[in-house]
């Protein structure tokens, strides 16, 4: 969250929560899909980080102190912060407990109560002497995958692998570790025959199904998967063999990042440490504009990947980049030396193609249409404006009115609350806000009235969005009720701040539905909360919100230093936000008004609550505010009632309860069956990762629609929508505008 005067964020994570579910279920660090946005220029590092620089020292001293004087909690750094960095640090490095023996934690531990002290000193030398012995431990490791990728495994056998990382042990020696990734490479080879999409067939003449393949006018099942397995074991030889290229180009400013973030997470989930380009990502998000091409990767296997391609972009207008295509080398200029990006990290890939408008890139690039040929395209950098990521709109014609005209449903999806501070700052007449492209867009509600041509309701799209700046929480309610207090703020001194809109009238006053999930945090719940609070409209969706109640300040620790060049931002949490009504959001969330079923309402592990060290939910006095009665427990449980009934008809929504059902019997399980046949059906009845992914790959879509209609979860909201206005009219709480 921002205020001018003050860089305020509650931007905890963005969209790509969805991927961070999807990784979830995959349960394997290295296998995820990673994008990123192409933006500035620097050389990559392929070195190992260089030892602790006067700069190190120096960032480590500030956020000490900064923590100390300002996080709410007012927690010293002390032998109990000491454990939890020790804890965190090593988590996350090794979440899976995959590299390090029992005696490398055993060595680390015995400084378990002297970081703190070493840290308060500007020292981070332990923070080095654990990452060499890590990627001494990667390099074994690697050796011992390639070892077991090149035998021969017993798919048929039952056996299971621990995939809980609470459940996990370290090795204790060089035996089990062998062990141990005989399993994870016969299950990394499981999973890559998982991707070549198996299905349920029925057995000729035994009256059975099986999971198997349909090769032709063959079915091939597991047990002669034998070519498949040539294809899996050939991408994991080379997944492996990068391996321990990508962990050795982790760069002196990175391992900084994870050390000292490790230490203020042990303050609460969302304190961090933002290394420079870490800061110079987050501010391209807040800004929604970059130099560069206009594409975004993903890396696969040590390739990268184009996953998408910004309509309207330099490489769209270029023409030849297409979502699909491997790049394997970059050059600068148009004589530049071409570098071989393969086996390189996705963060230094995107570094090498970032750079100043104007400037020329080239990229050597495999086809997609083509993956045997080598092409050189020239693309020349220029501004790129994030248009998918910005708030957008549709109407949508649905049922019919006494009059026999179509309800007009204006839909509004805000991916983030996003805000360019240093625009708003400078009183640039043009920067990026939220609440203006809203209010832009109500503008354009009201000129459909206009044209006689009436919207009846607005849906507002929250879904997946996970905050942004507390300016635009504030202004951006504002649209929608008549002045008050759209939020409170309570920081270490106890009093509690109201912020107000204090504009009068409303943009829309019509009837207002908020569509909300288990992702929709900090801002989002900021903006749900007031809008029931004010009695303004619904909130549908999951049971409730994520539950972030924390307001985040960013500290530029190179103007601490009188305007020093870039040496990163520390994310603090300084208060705990709370609704009109004095509720905290914190732990809890919003409540839905009225629920939709949906496999995101029982994720395990995405929710604050779940989260290591989150505040605890608390309230203050409630704020005298407006009440519009346009909802109440009556509506929402005559809604409820009819949305249940076409949710209990929707064979979609049977279909999705059951998947729910077989989840549910699934998440707590601390380990995977390597029975090949087992694993294939288990995934195939479930089929959870890809939906996630899905989800994803969807939000990340440039070309995405604004809301599907056709999508059997949209058409019942806005089933739910049009019975809301039949209610209110019948009430004459509602007028179409």
């Amino acid at each position: 969250m921002t205020d001018l005067a003050r860089p305020v964020t509650t931007s905890s994570f963005s969209k790509s929560l969805a991927a961070a579910a999807a990784s979830w279920f995959r349960r394997c660090g290295h296998l995820g899909v990673v994008a990123a946005m192409l933006v500035a220029v620097a050389a990559p590092a392929w070195a190992r980080p260089n030892a602790p620089s006067r700069t190190d020292h120096t960032i480590a001293i500030l956020v000490r102190r900064l923590m100390e004087q300002k996080h709410i909690s007012k927690h010293p750094i002390d032998d109990e912060m000491s454990q939890r960095c020790l804890e965190a640090f090593l988590d996350t490095l090794d979440p899976l407990k995959l590299y390090f023996y029992q005696s490398d934690v055993n060595e680390f531990a015995q400084q378990r109560n002297q970081l703190d002290d070493l840290f308060r000193d500007g020292s981070v030398d332990f923070a080095h002497q654990v990452f060499a012995r890590f990627l001494a431990r990667v390099e074994e490791r690697a050796e011992t995958a390639l070892k077991w990728v090149d035998a021969d495994h017993d798919f048929t056998v039952k056996e299971s692998m621990v995939t809980d990382r609470d459940a996990a042990q370290y090795a204790k020696d060089a035996a089990e570790a062998d062990e141990r990734w005989r399993k994870r490479v016969k299950f990394d080879l499981m999973l890559k025959l998982a991707e070549a999409e198996p299905e349920l067939i029925d057995v000729p003449d035994v009256g059975t199904r099986r999971i198997g393949w349909n090769v032709g006018d063959h079915i091939k099942f597991p047990e002669d998967a034998g070519p498949k397995l040539t294809e899996a074991k050939d991408r994991l030889r080379k997944r492996y063999s990068s391996l321990r290229k990508r962990w050795n180009q982790t760069s002196s400013d990175e391992l900084l990042e994870l050390y000292v973030t490790a230490m203020t997470s042990g303050f609460d989930p969302h304190s961090s440490y933002m290394s420079p380009e870490t800061l110079d990502n987050f501010n391209i998000q807040m800004r929604l504009e970059l130099d560069g091409i206009g594409a975004s990767l993903r890396s696969e296997d040590g390739y990268t990947e184009v996953a998408d391609v910004i309509a309207g972009g330099a490489a769209d207008q270029e023409g030849s980049l297409k979502k699909g295509d491997v790049i394997i080398g970059v050059g600068q200029d148009s004589d530049g030396p071409m570098e071989d990006i393969v086996d390189m990290k996705l963060n230094e890939v995107v570094k090498l193609i970032r750079g100043k408008r104007g400037r020329l890139v080239r990229l050597q690039v495999k086809p997609v249409e083509n993956p045997n040929k080598i092409v050189e395209y020239i693309i020349t950098r220029d501004r790129i404006e994030l248009k998918n990521q910005e708030a957008r709109s549709a109407i949508i014609e649905t049922g019919e009115k006494p009059t026999g005209q179509p309800y007009r449903i204006g839909v509004i999806d805000l991916p983030s609350f996003y805000l360019d501070m240093d625009g708003a700052r400078q009183g640039l007449p043009d920067f990026k806000s939220a609440t203006r492209d809203v209010r832009r867009l109500l503008d354009d509600f009201e000129r459909e009235r206009q044209a006689g041509r009436p919207i009846d309701a607005v849906v507002f799209d929250l879904r997946f969005n996970g905050g942004g700046s507390l300016t635009e929480a504030v202004t951006l309610t504002g649209l929608f009720i008549d002045q008050g207090p759209v939020v409170q703020v309570k920081g270490t001194d106890g009093r509690t701040v109201p912020y107000a809109d204090e504009a009068p009238g409303m943009m829309w006053d019509g009837p207002l539905v908020v569509l909300t999930n288990r992702f929709s945090a900090s801002a989002s719940e900021i903006f749900a909360g007031a809008i029931q609070d004010y009695g303004r409209g619904l909130v549908v969706g999951d049971e409730s919100t994520h539950g972030k109640g924390t307001v985040q300040q960013l500290f530029d620790l190179g103007d601490r230093l009188m305007g020093r060049s870039n040496l990163g931002a520390l994310k603090m949490t300084i208060q705990q936000f709370y609704r009109p009504g004095g509720d905290s959001t914190q732990n809890r969330g919003v409540l839905a008004d009225v629920k939709i079923p949906a496999l995101t309402d029982h994720l395990k592990g995405i929710t604050e609550a779940e989260m290591d060290y989150a505040l605890a939910f608390d309230r203050v006095n409630p704020l005298r505010h407006d009440f519009h009665g346009m909802s109440g427990s009556e509506i929402a449980t005559q809604l409820q009632r009819m949305s249940n009934d076409r949710v209990t008809s929707s064979k979609e929504f049977n279909e999705d309860i059951r998947q729910i059902d077989r989840y549910e019997t699934q998440k707590d399980r601390t380990s995977v069956t390597l029975n090949l046949e087992e694993f294939l059906t288990e995934r195939k009845q479930l089929d959870t990762e890809k939906e996630t992914e899905e989800i994803s790959e969807e939000l990340s879509d440039s070309d995405r629609p604004v809301f599907d209609i056709e999508d059997h979860y949209n058409k019942e909201a806005i089933a739910i929508t049009v019975d809301y206005i039949r209610m209110l009219l019948a009430s004459k709480l509602a007028v179409a505008r």
